[in-house]
């Protein structure tokens, strides 16, 4: 069953979302996602995926609710797999849940940087792994995920992942396509992956990295900024 074909409870999670009826909306979506007759439609994944996350901005979740994120991280990695297996990412791309998408990508990669910033790799670590959930284009989570573990002092675990980050890279010709958060995550996991390299005397390998994906970001400011300052300071 496609996205197309979800009749009445598809309509009836859009007015429970439209209406602020987020728990609601929750508990709705969740039940259809274990019905067998509709465990493999997209939409209520998303839906879910969508309260939760309001929830969780409420600010007010209440104990049931207390991991509405993670949760929302949950619910719409079902979906991601599931629309990436049987629809090609149709259904995430559509017009109607895109900019949901990207909105808790970005909230996601923004987590993410927060925490490399503040020195806690390991913490960051764990949400590039949550990342990788929900996103059709996995080689800057590796590659930032590659950088964490460096920063953790865990050499073996990052070149592992910087190695297939870098074969990932071979099969990508062009991010056009790509969302804002996925193109933030590719240039951010190069640029962290960069710089921990070169904060190990590592220089060459930094530039060597930089070089590789510089093609796909030589107009973005930030990508300039950052390259000139790992390259020749």
């Amino acid at each position: 069953m496609s996205q197309m074909t979800f009749g009445q409870n598809y309509d009836e999670l859009k007015i429970l979302y439209a209406d602020g009826a987020y728990k609601k909306l929750v508990a709705k979506a969740i039940k259809i996602t274990e019905n067998d007759n509709s465990k493999k439609e997209v939409p209520p994944y998303i839906f879910a995926a969508k309260g939760l996350h309001k929830i969780h901005l409420s600010g007010d979740p209440g104990e049931r609710y207390k991991n509405a994120y993670k949760d929302a991280i949950k619910y719409l990695g079902k979906g991601v797999k599931y629309d990436l297996k049987i629809n090609d990412g149709a259904t995430i791309a559509d017009e109607e849940f895109v900019d949901f998408v990207e909105e808790f990508q970005m909230s996601l990669l923004t987590r993410i940087r927060n925490d490399v910033d503040a020195g806690q790799a390991r913490k960051a670590y764990s949400w590039t792994v949550k990342y990788n959930k929900i996103t059709a284009h996995l080689v800057g989570s590796k590659y930032l995920a590659g950088a964490c573990k460096f920063l953790d002092s865990d050499p073996g675990t990052s070149r592992a992942l910087w190695i297939e980050a870098d074969n990932l890279l071979k099969e990508v010709t062009s991010i056009e396509g790509w969302g804002e958060a996925d193109k933030n995550m590719f240039m951010y996991g190069v640029l962290y992956s960069a710089d921990a390299l070169k904060n190990k005397r590592q220089k060459d390998k930094a530039k060597e990295l930089l070089n590789k994906v510089a093609q796909f970001f030589e107009e973005d400011e930030i990508w300039k900024e950052k390259y000139d300052e790992i390259v020749n300071s």
